[in-house]
């Protein structure tokens, strides 16, 4: 499967590396790891991970505060977000 990423999520992304990376730019670096290991597994076990709280979703949890969202589609796997645990989400607002 080919793995696609929502432009949402990769902006996500850069924002939570660089916020990390100003304060510890080792732990941005483990973090940024540890998620593209995550999604890798996806091509070969795309529902290896838990339900998402998002009907037809599944996340990721990389590290205890964060979260990666995405979709199975029939051809693709799309990344949607990449969250905070602390951000609200889904957000209901």
């Amino acid at each position: 499967m080919i793995i696609n990423w929502a432009n949402e999520a990769r902006l996500d992304l850069r924002e939570i590396l660089s916020f990390i990376y100003d304060k510890n730019p080792q732990a941005a670096d483990n973090l940024e790891y540890q998620i593209f290991e995550a999604i890798e597994q996806l091509v070969e076990h795309p529902y290896l991970y838990r339900v998402g709280a998002v009907a037809a979703t599944r996340e990721i949890v990389v590290h205890p505060n964060y979260l990666v969202v995405y979709r199975v589609a029939i051809d693709h796997i799309e990344i949607l977000n990449v969250l905070h645990a602390r951000q609200q989400y889904p957000n209901n607002t």
